[in-house]
Order: C-alpha cells, then sequence, then structure tokens
C-alpha cells in the first residue's frame, strides 16, 4: 500500500539542505567578488583548487538562483535580493566573456577573469546560457535578457543539428546520435515556456520526445540507449554498446514531468518505462547506488570509470523516483526513493563541510574530496532539492 508518510517527512531533509546547505556553500565559497561569475573548482572545505571557470557552471547558477527568486516556495525568504544580484552579477560576467565575437557561439573554458581557453564542439553553453537569461528575464522583466534566452536558445537547436565552423569528432564512416541533445532540448525549452513564454517550446519538447521514442527506447530488450546510428539502429561496437543509466533516468523524469503537466498519460507511462528498465540496468546490487556505465548486452564496457558512483545520477534518480511516486501511488517506486537517497545521503554528503563529493568509487568510498570542478558545480544537487521540495510541497 502507498504509505504517503514515507515520502512527506523527507519535505524538512530536501528544504533544509537546499537553503542552508548546498545554496550557502556556494554563495560563500564559489561566488567570485573579484572578477565576476563563479569559480566552481572547490575542495571539500571550499577553499579554491582552480581558478579557471566553466560557462556552463556561470548559466547553470544563474538559472538556480533566478528560480529560486521567482519561485513560490521563496517569495518570503530572507536573501532572495541576494540571489538576484549575484545571478545578475554572473550574467553580467557571461555577457562580457562568454560569447566569441568571431562566430557568436559560447566558449565552454574560461580563466578567472574571462579570457577563452578552449570552445566545444557541442553547443550545450548555449542551452544552460538560455535558461538562465530566461529565469532573469522573469525576475526583472528586462526585454534584453528575454531576447538572449531566445537567441542563445535557438543557437543550441541550430548549431546541435547542423554545426558550423567546427571539425567533426567523427568520420562519416558510422554517423551516430546522443540522447543527450533531445534530452536537453525537452528541458531548456520547458524552461523557457516557463519563464519567457517560447512560441515554439512545444514543438521542441515535442519533436524531442518523438526522437527519443523513435531512436533511443528499445522495447524488446527493455532499454533507453545513449548512442545509437544516424537510423537509430544499434551500433555493435564500444560506444553503441555503452549505456549511461543516470543520464536515461534523467530523460525519464524530463518526459514523466512533461506528462503530468499535460495530463497525457501516454508520455507518464513513457517516462516510467524508462525509469524501470534503467534502474533496473544500472543500480548496482552488490554496493549499491548507480553504476555511471553499462553494457547494453553486459559485455564489458570500456571506459574504467564504468563502476564508479557519480553525484549527479543519483541526483536526478532520487527526483525521478520521488515523481513516479507522486504520481502512481505505485510503493515500488516510494522503496526505490528510499533507497537511493539513504544510498546517497549516506556516501556522498559530506556532513562536516556541507555539499556533496562528487566521485565515489564502486564501494561508496570517497574517490576524490573535490566539491565542484569544471563539471560538477551547483546545479544537480540544489536543482534535486529545489524540485523534490516542490514535488512533496505541492502533492501532500
Amino acid at each position: 500500500m502507498f504509505d504517503p508518510d514515507k515520502l512527506t517527512g523527507l519535505t524538512e531533509t530536501y528544504r533544509e539542505g537546499l537553503l542552508h546547505d548546498s545554496l550557502p556553500f556556494w554563495l560563500q565559497h564559489g561566488v567570485d567578488r573579484e572578477f565576476g561569475g563563479v569559480i566552481s573548482s572547490l575542495d571539500r572545505d571550499g577553499s579554491i583548487v582552480d581558478t579557471d571557470k566553466c560557462v556552463w557552471v556561470q548559466g547553470r547558477f544563474a538559472w538556480l538562483l533566478g528560480e529560486l527568486y521567482n519561485h513560490p516556495l521563496c517569495q518570503d525568504h530572507p536573501d532572495r535580493q541576494q540571489w538576484l544580484e549575484v545571478a545578475q552579477s554572473i550574467l553580467d560576467f557571461v555577457q562580457s566573456y562568454a560569447f566569441d565575437p568571431a562566430d557568436g557561439r559560447m566558449w565552454f573554458h574560461l580563466t578567472r577573469d574571462g579570457k577563452p581557453i578552449r570552445k566545444r564542439r557541442y553547443a550545450f553553453s548555449e542551452s544552460f546560457a538560455a535558461i538562465a537569461f530566461g529565469e532573469l528575464a522573469l525576475a526583472t522583466q528586462k526585454q534584453e535578457y528575454a531576447d538572449l534566452a531566445k537567441s542563445c536558445f535557438e543557437r543550441f537547436v541550430s548549431h546541435s543539428l547542423d554545426p558550423q565552423g567546427v571539425t567533426p569528432k567523427f568520420t562519416q564512416t558510422r554517423p551516430s546520435q546522443g540522447i543527450g541533445f533531445p534530452m536537453i532540448t525537452i528541458n531548456t525549452a520547458a524552461q523557457l515556456r516557463d519563464s519567457i513564454g517560447l512560441e515554439n517550446a512545444s514543438q521542441w519538447i515535442d519533436r524531442s520526445i518523438n526522437t527519443i521514442q523513435d531512436n533511443f527506447i528499445k522495447p524488446d530488450i527493455r532499454c533507453v540507449m545513449e548512442t545509437v546510428g544516424s537510423d537509430g539502429g544499434l551500433l555493435n561496437h564500444f560506444d553503441g554498446r555503452t549505456l549511461n543509466p543516470g543520464h536515461a533516468i534523467e530523460g525519464a523524469w524530463f518526459i514523466m514531468a512533461e506528462g503530468k503537466l499535460r495530463s497525457d498519460s501516454s508520455l507518464i507511462q513513457t517516462g516510467l518505462q524508462m525509469l524501470d528498465w534503467m534502474w533496473e540496468r544500472g543500480w548496482d546490487k552488490k554496493h549499491g547506488g548507480l553504476l555511471y556505465f553499462v553494457g547494453v548486452d553486459d559485455r564489458p564496457v570500456q571506459e574504467y570509470w564504468h563502476d564508479m558512483k557519480f553525484w549527479w545520477p543519483h541526483n536526478e534518480a532520487i527526483i525521478a523516483t520521488l515523481l513516479a511516486a507522486t504520481i502512481t501511488g505505485d510503493d515500488k517506486y516510494v522503496q526505490w526513493h528510499q533507497q537511493v537517497h539513504d544510498w546517497s545521503y549516506q556516501h556522498f554528503a559530506d556532513p562536516d563541510h556541507g555539499e556533496w563529493y562528487g566521485y565515489l568509487h564502486c564501494d561508496g568510498s570517497v574517490s576524490s574530496p573535490l566539491k565542484g570542478n569544471l563539471w560538477k558545480g551547483p546545479f544537480h544537487l540544489p536543482r534535486m532539492q529545489l524540485i523534490c521540495w516542490e514535488i512533496l510541497s505541492t502533492e501532500f
């Protein structure tokens, strides 16, 4: 029997974890008061390990702060104005340094004072900047931010579909496609629909869900692929056989959330299937936690970190299982939520210095004391805490 009391007791954990742990950690240690933006390469105690800046992190943290400022649950928080001011300062840094005037695309990696180091072939910097500008447009009612949100989104999708000015990573000998672009498009368009009323958001969401359903979801083998051929076919090589359960589970809750918003049971069922199949493949039955990579056919995968436990898949699984539990009332998802919640808080959370470790060994022991780097920053953990707080506050 579904027992909501098993879930409601976690409301305070998520709310307090966000407002009194992860958010203060990054506001205190990560915000660069001298040059602007946020420094994400932090040691266990928040001390700076490296001053270089990731553009992804700038957009993601500015989005989080803008989202918190705009969120109904936070309207009476005494630090609300500070969140807005920090978000604006981060986007000032982004506007000054993160765009390459030569082609209009965004950099990925900058020095502390904004000098460019590298640009990546893909355009996820633009997707994260888009949602940040969108939240600040809503918060400030500045048309400049809304225009930047829309232009960053348009650059993200256009470059992802037809990359210009970059050398392809692979030849056309074995053309392939990854789930990352359609998955991130769902969430980016949904965010911009809420913040700036993006007119074609639903079309992009529908297109992306259809791509995932047609090419990446494989009912015959109960699996969600990470990489497939250009026609959606399986690739019997290392890249094609490698699954990322956490990534697919993140996509599962994106689709479930859209189904819930639309009262569309078919989309909800698609998300639930993705969660079910990838939980079964990804949960480590020996040590607990989600494995980072697994093989589609149980043959070994190539990546040597395949059996490590990374922070973000667990954040996404916590969201997905809670959303599934509240939508369906199925006690299975309540148990899964408690399972991944308990394992994650036991192993990733740092009771002495706050926030979460990012990288664990297979058995759950800490691999690195880093709290952040160019990839880990104030996004997956605080987003999880906010969304779970919101789900529990809305449903119960």
